[in-house]
């Protein structure tokens, strides 16, 4: 298993946006996620729902704000 590491804004949004990475803010509900949510982003719950369809290779990239 990958250890975690923080990574820079730019950096998440490059690979974003190349399709590299997903991005999942760490609320599992819409509600929750509200006006935090980044562009591109799913929640936890819409993650765990896609588990079985992401690709294993993907890179995922979790924020919590």
């Amino acid at each position: 298993m990958a250890e975690a590491r923080r990574m820079q804004i730019q950096e998440a949004r490059n690979k974003v946006q190349d399709d590299v990475a997903l991005l999942v803010c760490a609320y599992d509900s819409e509600e929750m996620c509200g006006g935090i949510r980044l562009e591109k982003a799913i929640t936890m719950g819409e993650f765990n729902a896609r588990l079985a369809e992401i690709p294993k290779d993907k890179e995922l990239i979790f924020y919590c704000s």
